[in-house]
């Protein structure tokens, strides 16, 4: 069974690659470059690594032909919103042509609650577009990743660590690993997924908690600062956008019932991933 991976070399797709792999599957890459560095990583552990481009709906049917399943993910963070708009179309458009089996399609908690948010929004019409398809697929729509905090590390050196959101208020989250394995087991039980939307968190911890953790592994004390979301509303409006909805809502994944859905995942804690990382020392 073969199933294609659109952004494998990124921190989605490598993560789908990595929980394929583990269960079994044929899997094939697709990269702008197959002679880049990550692909030819990829390309050493077996897997198939062509060329395609996330918004040329013809070289994804060319990736989807004689697949059995899909992952795709889309990204604004390239070449903007727009760009994230037509690599939605083109991935349906690639799917329906082909008459794949079964998309995943990658999206963002949330997402279907009209936040606002300008990159949540993109998701949102992806999601709609494939809906109206007919394409089989599931909807994937994880939260806010752990990796996150590495946006931080200056400040962590520094002893400090900053978000725009109060100290006490909880922020669903997930590992990457953890949304490969669920990826991984929707693919292989198509017919009880197919249809559905799958919002993945794996842990709630707070800012505070947070940098608890994150001290406890670094081995010394982090303090934490909450940035003020005019700064960051300053800075972008896609982000000042995502962080008010954080601070003022939040995501509402349904861990318990997420848990019973998918016992077979030993759910990774952020304090379980926090320890794992390697976190940079004071400055000196």
């Amino acid at each position: 069974m073969t199933v294609t991976v659109l952004g494998a070399t990124g921190g989605q797709g490598g993560a789908v690659v990595t929980a394929l792999l583990e269960s079994g599957y044929d899997v094939r890459a697709v990269a702008r470059d197959p002679g880049e560095a990550r692909a030819r990583v990829l390309a050493g552990q077996g897997v198939d690594v062509v060329r395609g481009d996330l918004a040329d709906a013809d070289s994804l049917a060319d990736a989807f032909r004689g697949a059995s399943a899909a992952f795709a993910v889309t990204t604004p963070f390239e070449a903007g919103l727009d760009a994230e708009d037509a690599q939605g179309l083109a991935i349906v458009e690639a799917a329906r042509r082909t008459d794949l089996p079964h998309l995943v399609f990658a999206s963002v908690a949330s997402a279907d609650r009209h936040t606002g948010i300008p990159h949540f929004e993109t998701k949102a019409r992806a999601e709609r577009i494939l809906a109206d398809s007919g394409v089989p697929a599931t909807v994937v729509a994880p939260s806010y990743f752990y990796d996150n905090v590495f946006g931080e590390r200056d400040e962590i050196a520094a002893g400090v660590f900053a978000m725009p959101l109060p100290p006490d208020m909880p922020l669903q989250q997930v590992s990457r690993r953890d949304l490969g394995l669920v990826v991984a087991a929707v693919i292989a039980d198509r017919e009880r997924f197919t249809g559905r939307r799958i919002e993945v968190a794996g842990d709630d911890p707070t800012p505070v908690q947070m940098a608890a953790a994150i001290g406890r592994s670094a081995g010394r004390s982090l303090t934490y600062r909450q940035i003020p979301l005019e700064e960051v509303r300053a800075a972008g409006a896609d982000m000042g956008a995502m962080y008010t909805f954080l601070a003022e809502t939040g995501y509402q994944v349904d861990l318990p019932a997420l848990r019973a859905e998918f016992p077979q995942i030993a759910w990774t804690s952020f304090e379980e991933w926090a320890a794992a990382q390697h976190w940079p020392g004071p400055r000196p």
